[in-house]
Formats: C-alpha cells, sequence, structure tokens
C-alpha cells in the first residue's frame, strides 16, 4: 500500500531551485479573489525549511518587512499554486 503512495506522491513533486535557509527569494503567488486569480510576488529571507525538498509535504517559511511590521508566511513547496520561486540572493548563515 505505501508503495503505491509513494508512487502517486512522485508524480506530484516540482522542479525547485535549490535555495537554503538566509537566501532572499521571490515567491510567485496564485491568489484568488472571487472569480478572478492573479499572480503576487513575495519576496523575503527564507528563515525556516521543513521537511527537505523531497517530501510532498516539504515547506518553507519567508519573512519580510513590510511598513515597519515584519510578516512570515509559510509555503507548501510542491504546491500547484506557486508558479515560480526566484532565488535574489544566497545568504551566509551562522549558528550560535
Amino acid at each position: 500500500m505505501s508503495n503505491i503512495v509513494n508512487v502517486i506522491e512522485k508524480k506530484q513533486l516540482r522542479e525547485v531551485p535549490s535555495f537554503e535557509i538566509g537566501c532572499t527569494v521571490k515567491v510567485f503567488y496564485l491568489i484568488k479573489e472571487g472569480e478572478k486569480e492573479r499572480v503576487q510576488p513575495f519576496e523575503g529571507v527564507v528563515i525556516a525549511k521543513h521537511f527537505g525538498e523531497k517530501n510532498l509535504k516539504a515547506s518553507f517559511t519567508v519573512r519580510k518587512v513590510s511598513q515597519g511590521h515584519g510578516v512570515e508566511r509559510v509555503f507548501p513547496l510542491h504546491s500547484p499554486r506557486i508558479q515560480d520561486i526566484q532565488v535574489i540572493r544566497h545568504g551566509k548563515v551562522r549558528r550560535s
């Protein structure tokens, strides 16, 4: 049974650019407003990645500062609502 699930999940995986925590990315996300759909860019720093890249449940958190307030958003990595992910700048992260 789990073999069937793995085959279905592999079909739904998408090609994503390589980025790590600390990189600045621009995520083009499809937003539905009423009956219309539009693409809205969200640019910020990746502060977290969950479940790696090869898992269908993988997600990442992007943080940006908008009008003096910090805004964080969690995106599913393999979501069909994400049109594109562009890596603007690679970052260097230190740990304490």
